[in-house]
């Protein structure tokens, strides 16, 4: 391991699975508004929880719970999930997309999953900073790490360059110039 990744001290610890949860509170706050239909909301939870890299934008970036909430008073569900929702990073129109969501799993895990550009990758990411072959991700003793693979932009952890890191929920990555939020 990386030392420098090794020692680190985090001043909290986030529970795997809580951005997906964030977000799922999201929808169901805008389903139980009206603004989402039953169907759509399938739809979305599903994409949610059922892909390894999730863009937060594109689950929950077209929902504008403030005007409806205005309305009405907000029951303490809508209440949560806007304050959930106003923590999401802005973006704006011409700018590209946030942090992904990297949804790994933290029971069972999937061995090794290749992170890169390439098509044969397990996960794809388009960014053209990103090497066909990034970096490795490995499940051993109910914990991930991360392994560079000789990229040319390098491999960040929390604003760290790193060679091989053991990964905790909470932890942002950096491939090249796209940034992942581990979940």
């Amino acid at each position: 391991m990386d030392f420098g990744a090794a020692m680190r001290n985090t001043g909290y610890v986030v529970r795997a699975g809580a951005l997906r949860d964030r977000l799922a509170g999201i929808l169901t706050a805008a389903f139980a508004d009206g603004l989402l239909s039953e169907q759509t909301l399938t739809h979305r939870l599903s994409a949610l929880f059922d892909q390894r890299l999730v863009d937060p934008h594109g689950v929950v970036g077209d929902l504008s719970l403030r005007s409806r909430i205005q309305q009405r008073r907000p029951s303490m569900l809508t209440t949560a999930a806007l304050a959930a929702y106003r923590r999401l990073p802005a973006r704006k129109v011409d700018e590209p997309s946030g942090p992904l969501v990297l949804a790994l799993d933290w029971m069972h895990g999937a061995g090794n999953l290749v992170i890169g550009r390439d098509a044969a990758c397990d996960l794809v990411l388009a960014d053209e900073s990103v090497s066909r072959r990034h970096a490795r991700l490995v499940f051993r003793d109910g914990t991930w790490i991360i392994q560079d693979l000789d990229s040319k932009n390098g491999t960040i952890v929390n604003r760290e360059r790193v060679g091989r890191c053991q990964l905790q929920p909470g932890d942002r990555l950096q491939l090249g110039d796209q940034l992942l939020d581990v979940d």
